[in-house]
This record gives structure tokens, sequence and C-alpha cells, in this order.
């Protein structure tokens, strides 16, 4: 089973303006969003909708104004450009990992099964969790750990990692686990969260991705077109926040003689949607989703 699509009516109110248009799903998953997306649009609308996961082809849907795309959505726009494409009516991308990938154990995403090292979203890459964790040197994981998972004692985990891999290969989430038996059981949960995380976005290269995601997004987009972005953790949250602002992840804008700097998207709302408790009670992976929702200047 895929996840129920977080924030569904919301994100699909702020993106459908024009039944007549051309959209992006950049995250199709078990088709949840795009089906309802669907739902708006006339017969002379259109939707692409982008997942690298072979499992999620399964869920295709039969629809002549549909049409899926096998790839990541850092290809966003030269994808399009092959469908004959240059510009849309609006972009959504729901930035979460999928019910199925965590519950599919062999995966090596969820922290609840001994699985192995995976957690790549694509199959068919090379980088796996595995060659991380064993290949990696000190420094390396220790900025992953920092950088991905905030984990203030990055360099003591990245210590434990290399010295314990000099006798044993670390192959499975449990043999990884194990390492970290003397934690208290009250902070296990999140530490084992914050750490899976760490590596998946590594693995996957979460943040570039997302980043060359935003600017294509922005690119393709007609004046006046949509960018939603749904996501899940304070990293990706900045990011999107940063570049519907100002159209940078780092440094300062240029600014007009007034002082004012040159705005790439109006914010829907100044603050981000989250899900109300009624959503959270039926969908506990809701519980950290945040949606922010840009029209492009």
């Amino acid at each position: 089973m895929y996840h129920n699509p977080v924030l569904l009516k919301q994100s699909v109110d702020d993106l459908v303006t024009n039944p007549d248009g051309i959209y992006v799903d950049c995250t199709f998953g078990g088709g949840g969003h795009s089906r309802e997306i669907l739902s708006r649009l006339s017969d002379k609308g259109r939707l692409f909708s982008f997942d690298q996961d072979l499992d999620a082809l399964k869920n295709t849907i039969d629809d002549p104004r549909f049409t899926l795309i096998n790839q990541n959505f850092r290809f966003l726009e030269n994808s399009l450009l092959m469908y004959g494409v240059s510009q849309i009516d609006g972009v959504l991308a729901d930035l979460g990992v999928s019910s199925h990938q965590f519950d599919e154990a062999e995966r090596g995403f969820s922290t609840r099964s001994n699985a192995p090292l995976d957690m790549r979203m694509n199959v068919m890459q090379g980088l796996d969790a595995k060659r991380v964790i064993n290949d990696y040197d000190e420094e390396q994981l220790a900025d992953i750990f920092y950088y991905y998972g905030e984990l203030r004692e990055a360099r003591k985990l990245a210590r434990d990692i290399v010295h314990h891999r000099k006798t044993k290969s670390i192959d499975t989430t449990e043999d990884l686990k194990k390492l970290f038996s003397y934690l208290p059981p009250h902070k296990v949960n999140k530490f084992y969260a914050q750490l899976f995380q760490a590596i998946r976005i590594e693995v996957n290269q979460e943040l570039e991705v997302l980043k060359e995601m935003l600017v294509q997004a922005y690119n393709v987009l007609k004046p006046e077109g949509r960018l939603v972005v749904i996501s899940y953790h304070s990293l990706e949250d900045r990011l999107v926040k940063r570049f519907l602002k100002n159209g940078m992840f780092e440094g300062e804008p240029e600014r007009d003689i007034y002082g004012n700097y040159k705005k790439a998207f109006e914010l829907v709302k100044s603050k981000a949607i989250i899900p109300d408790d009624k959503e959270i009670e039926e969908n506990s992976r809701a519980r950290s989703a945040k949606m922010r929702t840009g029209i492009k200047v």
C-alpha cells in the first residue's frame, strides 16, 4: 500500500487554477494526488507525473490526459521537452517517502525491520546505504550525520562505525542499530529516525535533487503558474521557503535602487499549511508535513 496523500484537497486547490492547463506531479507514488488533479481538469488538460520507483509504475492511470514518466524529478525540464512541453501551469511535489517504501522491509528504509542496508528509491542506481556506511571515511560520515540528520554526536557516531567495520562489514539495518545499543531507551526512536534519514538523504542525494527540481520548475512555469511543495523535515522546508522567497538557496539576491530584491514567487500564504488533527489521526505520517505554495512572478 502507498500512503494516503497528505494535504490532498489543500494542495490541489492551490495548484489547479486552469482546468485546461498542463500540470506536473513530481512524486506520483500511489497516484493519489495525480487522480485528484485529473478530477479537476477538462478534456483539454494534461498531467505529467514523475516517479523513479519501478513499483510506482503498477499504479499508472488509464487516462488519455495522463503521462507517467519513470524518471527522477531532477530531469523535469528535459523530460517535458521530450513531450513537446516547455511551459506549464503548475507543479506539485510531495517529498515524503511512501508508506509502501517503508513497509517493504527489503528496501531498508524502516528502522523497524531487519533488512539489507539499501534505502535506494531507484533500485537501479549504484550507491546504496551499505556502500555509504562501509566505504565513506570518518569525516564524510560525520558530515552526513551532522548536516542531514542534525545529530550533535555525529563525530562519535562516525568513529564508532569506522572502528567496527575494520573487523566486520555492516550489512543490515540491525548490524547498524546494534552499534548504538548503549543508547537509553527513551532516546532510541528519535535517534534512529534521524540516523536513517541522514543516510537516506545521502543515498538518494535528496537535497541536491530538490534544488535542481525547484530551479527547473521555475524555468518551466508560466507567469502566474503555481509551485506547491509538501516537505517533511526542516532541511527540505528551509530550502523550499528560501527559494520561494527569492529564487535562491544561499547568498543575498540583488536589490534595485530602492533596496527591494526581485521576487521569484508571491506566496499564497505567508506561513506553511499543516495538516489538521483529523488528518494526523487518520495518517500519522502527515504529522510533520508542511505545505508552501508560490505563484511565479
